[in-house]
C-alpha cells in the first residue's frame, strides 16, 4: 500500500514536469517569433527599389538637346549676321555722291528764248542719288580758262538728283556786250566737288548747235532744279 502511493506520487510529479517543459518550450517559440527581425538582404533590396533616379543622371541634358541649341544659336547668329550685312550695303547704296559725267547724260541745246541762249542738262543716269554742286565748268573750243559763272543764279539749295532725274544750267553767250562775234564749235563740261576745288570725275564733251557764238562775257549760270529757273538767267 505504501509503495503505491509512493509510485502515484512520482507519476504525478514526472507529469506535472513534462507540463512545464512543455510550457516553457512553447513560451520560447512564441518569444523567438515575435521577436524576429526581417532578413537584412532583402529590406535593402527593397528599399533600393524604391530609391529616386539618381539626381545627376536626372539633370543632365541629353546630347541631342544640346547639339539642337547650339544648332539653332548658329543660325541665329548667322541670321544677325545677314541682316547687319544687308543693312549697311542699304546704307552705302542710299548714300549720295556727286554728280559728273560718268553718272549722268550731259547735253547741249539751242532754245529760242531767251535769244543768244544754250542750255545745258544733266540727266542722272546711274542707280542712285547724285547731287550738282555749284556750277558747271565749261570750256569752249580751246579757251585756256572756263567760261565766267554768273554768281548771281547761285539757288538755295544744292540740286539733288534722284535716276532720271535732271540738272539745268543756262549759258549766256551774248553777255552784257550785245550779240556774240566768236563762233564756237565744241564745248567741254566738267563738274564741281562739294569743296569747289577744281573738278571731280571725267570731262563731257559735246558738239555745240551750228552756229553758235560767243564773245568775251559769256557766261553760264548755276545748277538749278528747273528748266524755267535755268533760262531765267
Amino acid at each position: 500500500m505504501r509503495n503505491l502511493r509512493f509510485r502515484s506520487a512520482a507519476t504525478t510529479a514526472t507529469t506535472a514536469l513534462v507540463a512545464a517543459l512543455a510550457l516553457t518550450a512553447c513560451g520560447q517559440s512564441d518569444a523567438v517569433g515575435a521577436g524576429s527581425k526581417p532578413d537584412a538582404k532583402s529590406t535593402a533590396t527593397a528599399a533600393s527599389s524604391t530609391e529616386k533616379p539618381d539626381a545627376q543622371e536626372t539633370d543632365k541634358p541629353r546630347a541631342t538637346d544640346q547639339s539642337a541649341d547650339k544648332t539653332n544659336a548658329s543660325k541665329a547668329t548667322s541670321n544677325s549676321n545677314s541682316g547687319k550685312g544687308s543693312s549697311n550695303n542699304k546704307s552705302k547704296s542710299k548714300t549720295p555722291s556727286t554728280c559728273t559725267p560718268a553718272n549722268t547724260k550731259i547735253t547741249v541745246t539751242k532754245v529760242s528764248r531767251p535769244i543768244n541762249h544754250l542750255l545745258v542738262t544733266a540727266t542722272n543716269a546711274g542707280s542712285g542719288t547724285c547731287y550738282a554742286y555749284y556750277a558747271p565748268l565749261l570750256g569752249f573750243d580751246d579757251a585756256q580758262s572756263v567760261t565766267q559763272i554768273n554768281e548771281s543764279s547761285q539757288p538755295q539749295a544744292v540740286v539733288t538728283l534722284s535716276p532720271g532725274q535732271s540738272a539745268y544750267a543756262s549759258i549766256a553767250l551774248g553777255g552784257g556786250e550785245g550779240s556774240p562775234t566768236t563762233a564756237a564749235y565744241n564745248l567741254s563740261v566738267s563738274f564741281s566737288g562739294r569743296d569747289n576745288q577744281g573738278t571731280v570725275g571725267p570731262v563731257a564733251n559735246l558738239t555745240l548747235p551750228k552756229g553758235t557764238k560767243t564773245n568775251n562775257d559769256t557766261s553760264v549760270s548755276y545748277w538749278q532744279a528747273t528748266m524755267s529757273d535755268a533760262l531765267t538767267w
